[in-house]
């Protein structure tokens, strides 16, 4: 491993090194990626450095007990195994994540180039709707939820995420779906909606992070 790396560039090497620290720490690397100014959808550089690298790239994750996966349909790579990290996503950021699921579904079957965009304003209502928000969320709350799931690779935001009004499109990534894939959604909002946040709120934290560990490893 150590060779292969001395025989590439120090561009290159530095492009691999970073594009491992993104699989662990960001899920999966997307193919295209909305630009966070303009969400015009570019080719992004590190799938590129995956695909060429792809050979090395397993090799050394096979070290930390990690799989390197390709996933042709959703055109993205990403990781598994036991040495995959788990994060243990809030209570509010679970809900919010459900309502992007519940957007994303009903907004792809026929909305053409506008079917992956939404706004806080339209959260919040769905939220309503389907009784996933029974409370206005803190900013605290939403800075958390919306950060984790820009990290993650499920939405892109065109700005800091303190400067978003009701209206700033979100743009969706269809990677919203690998979390929780195995569970009927309809299912899941029915088990969170309504729920009282204020007791076993743990317990449905613990219960989220296993369901999106369930999601990668699928």
């Amino acid at each position: 491993m150590i060779k292969y790396m001395e025989e590439l560039s120090q561009n290159e090497a530095a492009g691999i090194k970073k594009t491992i620290q993104d699989l662990f720490r960001q899920t999966c690397i997307l193919q295209v990626k909305c630009d966070p100014v303009t969400l015009v959808q570019r080719d992004n550089p590190k799938y590129r450095i995956c695909a060429n690298h792809r050979e090395f790239i397993a090799d050394y994750l096979s070290v930390l007990d990690c799989e390197l996966v390709h996933d042709p349909q959703e055109h993205i790579f990403r990781i598994r195994g036991e040495g995959v990290p788990v994060e243990k996503m809030t209570l509010a950021s679970t809900r919010i994540m459900l309502i992007l699921k519940v957007i994303y579904r009903e907004k792809i079957m026929g909305e053409g180039l506008n079917a992956t965009v939404t706004c806080l304003r339209e959260i919040r209502e769905i939220g309503r709707n389907t009784n996933l928000l029974t409370r206005k969320l803190t900013a605290q709350e939403w800075q958390e939820a919306l950060s984790a799931l820009k990290v993650h690779q499920m939405i892109e935001l065109p700005g800091a995420i303190g400067n978003l009004e009701d209206d700033t499109p979100i743009y969706l990534y269809s990677t919203i779906n690998i979390f929780c894939s195995s569970v009927d959604i309809n299912e899941l909002v029915q088990k969170y909606a309504g729920e009282p946040e204020t007791q076993e709120e743990e317990a449905l934290e613990a219960e989220a992070a296993e369901n999106q560990q369930q999601g990668v490893e699928q």
